[in-house]
């Protein structure tokens, strides 16, 4: 099976999860594509057993440019098994409301965009307190102290749950093997 995985990123940590995923439905047996999804010329969705997103939410939304390629794409990525990596801090809160506001934000996207992701995994992100300027840095500390988060500002702090993904990843390529056996 061939797979399109496809990120946007601000901080990088979409990306990361982007190549790992890639890697890890590597070892499972597909061939798989891996890009930034600002510049999918080169690997169409309508030629793919499956497609998979991975996209951050900051100040509660994703990037443009996902919802543009799903604007663009919605028939061919409705024709195969499509899912969503959906990155952000929120969905490790220690606050209900705040988790429940992360969990609908692949709503917001399917409303904006007239598209139904049928598969998302919620992955918390990462702080990455060493490439934020001051302000961001300070802010971004004020917010993990309230939460109850790492607050040392001297390293980066990673909150992936990797063998979720995993086993999200594993259910997604079951998904496309038995889309293709149909």
């Amino acid at each position: 099976m061939s797979i399109l995985v496809l990120y946007a990123t601000v901080e990088g940590h979409s990306r990361k999860i982007a190549e790992y995923a890639a890697a890890h439905l590597e070892k499972m047996g597909h061939g798989v594509v891996v890009g930034d999804v600002r510049e999918p010329g080169f690997a169409i969705p309508g030629r793919f057993d499956g497609v998979l997103l991975c996209a951050p939410v900051h100040m509660g939304r994703y990037p443009a440019s996902v919802a543009q390629f799903i604007l663009d794409w919605k028939t061919a990525l409705a024709e195969v098994p499509t899912a969503l990596v959906s990155v952000t801090l929120a969905i490790r809160s220690g606050i209900a409301e705040d988790r429940a506001e992360a969990e609908g934000y692949p709503a917001h996207l399917e409303k904006k965009t007239g598209f139904h992701i049928p598969k998302v995994h919620h992955a918390a992100g990462a702080l990455k307190y060493l490439e934020y300027d001051f302000f961001k840095r300070m802010l971004m500390r004020q917010i993990a102290s309230k939460e109850g988060g790492p607050v040392d500002t001297s390293r980066d702090h990673e909150f992936t749950d990797w063998a979720a993904l995993d086993t999200f990843l594993q259910e997604f390529a079951d998904d496309i093997s038995l889309a293709a056996r149909a």
